[in-house]
């Protein structure tokens, strides 16, 4: 399957409301425009015939040796190519966005340049609009740039001198040479507005032709934005590039106009290659984006924070959902609630991993974690918002003592019937104890008494019926034996010590059933159905809560050992997508940013326990 690189293969650049993703080759295949949960301009990644891509790479064959990197502490990615006739580079980013208005237009700008010898190039630009399912038009215009005409989205591309554009039917291609110190830039404009242009002196909104000079001077703005976005980061601990690396990408998984983080860039990407557990990630989960709230606060990043907490906010005032609950497990980034699942039958998916899915069904699913999560994130900071939202608060609250105890379908999402999942009961005990802790601290309304015989019903609850003898842990759900990796959470969210004599078996119980050479499965399938066929590989994020919780638990040279080993896992550039296969592939939607999430959190906790053991602090 030659015409799919592996998914690890991939840099990411995006402009704070869209994202692409960029192959070690040179290949953009994978591109939604004008937001992150648009239809796709390049969707390659899950059909390589229909899919449509741009591709802007030195044209020497096998020759080359292909290198990737970012520039440092940017979103600026560079492939480069090595080749016996000379150095060249392909420079790709996308001009940052982060107004809090949704912007029709997006630029991707990639510059070709040679900085040793003479190298050929080679552009084959192939757009298939609407996940590849909606003809386009093309028409060539007097200045010599394309303007492909797609269903609600036109995509202008431009260039500079000497690159010459050549229609092909409804695609472009080009072919240039470039000496040592030569460029030529590429300009790929997406237009939702109907315009067809693009603003900036990079790409003039009249469609004249983009200057060398103007490019430059985007490519600065566009570096200058993210390194002094980074001097908002207080991390000066020992994993700094990793660290740094995570943050960059927690920020461009996160929708500007509103604050929402998305799960990841992409859809359809398999747990399994060939397996139907193929998911469509580009939508904002009230837990994922609820736990990056303390870690954001933690590095510095409390505009971040404050942002997504204002989007919660939002969702709680709103009244309930069609289905009766307060908060529903994920919305668009806009807040909107309806994420209807379509199979895309048309796509053969990702290395034929079918089928492909656009939407998420699970959205109305009832996972009761999410009140914990929500509590979670609106108590780590001072503020709580205004008296008016804090009533909005307690409407969820007051709702959850009447609702918590019944079955759900748990934090993975599984599609083989609800249980009474330990997880869900033990973040309806964080819901009801912060709400207790808010109410008591800023002397806030609210039924604090009711609330603390919940909270400590649940408790008693998850000790006798989550709690298994036999193993001497804390299991699934109450009706099986099996072990869960979302229980990792139980120290964080302080329902017990870290050091507790009954947690500490229950991390012996998940060393022997969960971790692989200290990688963590969520759980075992086969010992505790999900209503799905086939496997998955082990999950990062719970490889770095794993850490997380070593590391608290005392067990630091385990720890440390264990997040080394991870991290020779993430991809050239420091990515991670959501899961590792058997043979150490990555696997799944990518990058995820609930993996990179965790691996800050491991390495904050890490950094933490390493210097009180040696007697310093940082």
């Amino acid at each position: 399957m030659s015409e799919y690189p592996p998914i690890a293969d991939h840099g990411i650049v995006g402009d704070l409301q869209t994202a692409a993703l960029v192959a070690a080759d040179g290949t953009v295949d994978w591109w939604c425009t004008p937001r992150f949960d648009s239809p796709s301009v390049f969707a390659s990644l899950l059909d390589s015939d229909r899919g449509g891509f741009c591709r802007l790479a030195a044209d020497v064959g096998d020759d080359a040796t292909v290198r990737q990197l970012y520039l440092p502490d940017t979103a600026v990615l560079m492939t480069r190519f090595m080749a016996p006739g000379g150095v060249g580079e392909v420079v790709d980013f996308m001009p940052p966005d982060p107004s809090s208005t949704p912007s029709a237009r997006h630029r991707l700008i990639r510059v070709a340049r040679v900085v040793r010898g003479s190298l050929p190039f080679e552009l084959t630009c192939r757009p298939r609009f609407d996940y590849g399912r909606a003809p386009h038009g093309l028409t060539r215009t007097d200045d010599g740039s394309v303007l492909f005409r797609g269903p609600g989205t036109d995509l202008r591309l431009q260039a500079t001198a000497p690159v010459e554009l050549h229609p092909d039917g409804t695609d472009v291609s080009a072919r240039f040479t470039l000496e040592a110190g030569q460029s030529a830039a590429v300009v790929l404009t997406s237009d939702s507005g109907g315009a067809g242009g693009a603003d900036g002196p990079g790409g003039p909104a009249d469609g004249g032709t983009p200057s060398l000079d103007g490019i430059l001077a985007d490519f600065r703005a566009c570096t200058r934005f993210w390194l002094e976005w980074l001097r908002s980061c207080r991390y000066r601990g020992r994993w700094h590039e990793m660290v740094v690396r995570s943050a960059i990408t927690l920020k461009l998984l996160t929708y500007a106009p509103t604050g929402a983080p998305i799960a990841a860039a992409t859809m359809g990407l398999p747990e399994q290659v060939g397996g139907e557990r193929n998911w469509d990630y580009r939508y904002t989960w009230v837990r994922d984006a609820s736990l990056s709230v303390r870690a954001l606060i933690d590095l510095g990043f409390a505009a971040e924070a404050n942002a997504f907490r204002r989007w919660l906010r939002a969702r709680l005032d709103a009244g309930g959902t069609e289905s009766g609950e307060p908060l529903q497990i994920m919305y668009r980034v806009d807040g909107e609630p309806h994420l209807t699942e379509e199979v895309l039958d048309h796509l053969e998916g990702y290395r034929r991993s079918a089928p492909v899915r656009a939407g998420n069904a699970a959205a109305d699913q009832i996972q009761l974690d999410i009140y914990g999560e929500a509590a979670y994130a609106l108590a780590q900071a001072e503020d709580i918002g205004s008296v008016r939202g804090w009533s909005a608060f307690v409407r969820v609250i007051d709702w959850l003592a009447d609702h918590w105890d019944r079955p759900d379908e748990g934090i993975w999402e599984t599609r083989g019937g609800r249980q009474n999942f330990t997880y869900s009961r033990l973040m309806t005990w964080v819901a009801f104890d912060r709400a207790v802790k808010l109410a008591t601290a800023h002397s806030r309304p609210g039924d604090v008494n009711r609330w603390t015989d919940a909270r400590d019903t649940v408790l008693r609850q998850i000790l006798d019926r989550g709690w298994s003898e036999k193993r001497r842990a804390f299991v699934q759900h109450f009706d099986t034996e099996v072990l869960d990796a979302s229980l990792l959470l139980m120290p964080k969210v302080g329902f017990l010590t870290p050091t507790d004599p009954d947690w500490l078996t229950t991390l012996d119980a998940m060393d022997t059933e969960l971790v692989s050479d200290s990688l963590v499965y969520r759980y075992d399938p086969a010992a505790s159905p999900d209503g799905l066929r086939g496997s998955e590989g082990t999950f990062n994020l719970c490889s770095f809560l794993y850490v997380e919780a070593l590391a608290r638990a005392g067990r630091l040279h385990q720890a440390r050992y264990a997040f080394s080993k991870m991290l020779t896992y993430a991809n050239h550039v420091g990515l991670f997508a959501e899961e590792i296969g058997p043979s150490g592939e990555q696997l799944g939607n990518f990058p995820q940013a609930f993996t990179h999430l965790a691996l800050i959190d491991a390495a904050l906790a890490l950094d933490e326990e390493l210097d009180r053991v040696e007697g310093r602090a940082r």
